[in-house]
């Protein structure tokens, strides 16, 4: 059955969702396993000695680029070995290798790809991502992060007034305003803003004094400390997530002398975040002033107290990390068929109301004639790449694409360790 693809690369998390175009149903966007947690992939490329790069695997910090995808426009390039990778180039190449896996699942290519990028990209960012991925063979449209949380919410729910979108992710937070004609009115981001990845550093000091002594004088040089202290940060993360859904948990720590179980409560995991998320809330709050809702996006909106924080009418979908990877599966959609084709929104999403706590599925209430009123027609999405110079490239491949150069690559990767 024909379909189209959404990618969204984000600095941790790698993930795709596809839309059908045929058959009985209203082409629910689906989200796609990638064979990592969570069904996406790690943001991760390592360089291997064939010349290829390997998804998803960490491994030699020397060999292994993270976080590239958000470093896309920067002149300063990846440096991995003897090679400089430009960020855009690896970007290209990880959403090639998920058009790939995406469509040996489904047995053909997309007819259309969509990739989210972050909202403040501009035409020469945008550019050079089209030109790369150009390079490996995709051609896609490029639609921002808060725009496609807004198709998404649109899907279930209509979108009739400006839509406020709060992300808080492992590692990044901004807010944005979505206009009804799908629009970016305005968007910033929090740059020195605590986000998931710094909770889990919280968790780990809130163990740490804890224990005191006991992990204070453990040899930090030795491997059997730092693997410890690896699977701690991993249990730490564990108990945020833990805490979104229960009122206290508790951190296992496998001290030599045998587990201790530190315990957490959500009053206290609160006590600890609580500052971060006020700043990230008063950023919101000037930016999306006056808007008809807030759509919490992210894997880390799932704490309940970001939803308390945020004032206004709050909606958060039971897995908010998907909402920006499905929202660029519908808008692929939209692009082939047409605003014409798309069906009447059906009420699908969580809504939290006055009590921040209170999350439940509001399909089966009445409606109010005036919420599902039909939104302005959307107007086609038209992105024009900017025209680049031919930069050269480094013409490199992932695992599972066709090699070219891999012998010379191999040499200067064997001379280089």
């Amino acid at each position: 059955m024909p379909y189209v693809l959404g990618v969204d690369v984000g600095t941790t998390r790698t993930a795709a969702a596809v839309c059908r175009l045929g058959g009985a149903g209203r082409g629910e966007p689906e989200p796609v396993g990638l064979g990592g947690p969570g069904g996406g992939v790690a943001t991760v490329l390592r360089l291997t000695a064939d010349g290829a790069f390997a998804v998803g695997e960490p491994g030699d910090p020397r060999w292994t680029a993270t976080g590239f995808a958000r470093r896309v426009g920067d002149e300063v390039p990846v440096v991995l070995g003897a090679e400089r990778c430009p960020p855009e180039e690896l970007t290209a190449l990880l959403v090639r290798w998920v058009v790939n896996q995406v469509a040996a699942r489904e047995g053909g290519q997309p007819e259309h790809v969509v990739v989210a990028h972050p909202p403040a990209w501009g035409a020469h960012a945008k550019g050079l991502l089209h030109h790369a991925l150009r390079a490996v063979g995709v051609e896609a449209t490029l639609v921002p992060e808060p725009v496609a949380a807004a198709e998404n919410h649109a899907f279930t729910r209509p979108l009739t007034g400006n839509l406020g979108v709060f992300s808080l992710g492992s590692h990044w937070f901004g807010s944005a305003v979505v206009g009804p004609r799908f629009e970016l009115v305005a968007s910033a981001e929090g740059v020195e803003q605590d986000a998931g990845a710094d909770f889990d550093d919280a968790v780990f000091a809130h163990v740490r004094a804890s224990l005191g002594r006991e992990l204070d004088e453990l040899d930090a040089e030795d491997p059997r400390t730092r693997g410890l202290f690896a699977r701690l940060r991993h249990d730490c993360e564990a108990a945020k997530r833990v805490l979104s859904g229960a009122v206290e948990t508790a951190v296992p720590v496998h001290l030599p002398s045998g587990r201790v179980d530190v315990p957490l409560t959500r009053a206290r995991f609160e006590e600890l975040i609580r500052p971060a998320v006020e700043q990230a809330v008063a950023v919101h709050a000037r930016v999306a002033a006056g808007v008809e809702a807030t759509v919490l996006v992210g894997g880390s909106a799932r704490i309940p107290l970001v939803a308390a924080s945020v004032p206004g009418r709050v909606v958060l979908e039971a897995a908010p990390e998907t909402s920006v990877v499905k929202g660029a599966a519908l808008a692929a959609r939209r692009l082939v068929l047409g605003p014409e084709a798309e069906p009447e929104p059906v009420e699908t999403s969580v809504l939290v109301r006055d009590d921040p706590l209170l999350r439940f599925p509001v399909g089966g209430l009445d409606p109010v004639d005036g919420d599902f009123a039909p939104p302005p027609p959307r107007p086609p999405v038209d992105i024009t790449p900017l025209d680049l110079p031919e930069r050269r490239s480094v013409k490199r491949v992932v695992r599972g694409l066709a090699p070219t150069g891999g012998h010379r690559r191999a040499r200067n990767h064997e001379d280089g360790r």
